[in-house]
């Protein structure tokens, strides 16, 4: 049996401005980003609904004004309830997990095209040969 091919990448041999751009971009982001704490998955919506009673300001007008919180948790959809002083804390710490994530995926993405780079310039210079 054939052991896989190992992952030969050193990413400092990888030429060319492209490569060097993919390389300043991975390191800018992997510094910018260090793991902080209290970072949230999902998103944040508010909703409005009435709540029934025939006094109520919301029986003629606009509903009552609800926030939530929806996220994945062990595969599922979850949805929480925010109360309204805890809306822009939460906002807050979404967004920074979004920004890490965005981050995250630069870094990926940089070393998926820096994967390929390689490879076309090992073929090139093969073809050279």
């Amino acid at each position: 049996m054939k052991k896989p091919a190992k992952l030969r990448i050193d990413w400092t041999q990888v030429k060319g401005a492209e490569a060097s751009r993919l390389r300043q971009r991975k390191h800018v982001l992997m510094h910018e980003f260090k793991i902080p704490d209290g970072l949230l998955p999902g998103t944040i919506c508010v909703s409005s609904r009435k709540c029934g009673k025939e006094n109520c300001r919301c029986a003629s007008g606009e509903g009552h004004e609800s926030w939530s919180w929806t996220f994945m948790l062990d595969g599922k959809k979850r949805v929480e309830h925010v109360p309204a002083d805890q809306v822009e804390e939460i906002r807050g710490r979404i967004e920074k997990g979004r920004d890490f994530q965005d981050a995250v995926r630069g870094v990926l993405t940089a070393n998926a095209q820096l994967i390929m780079l390689d490879r076309q310039q090992v073929r090139t210079r093969m073809k050279k040969r």
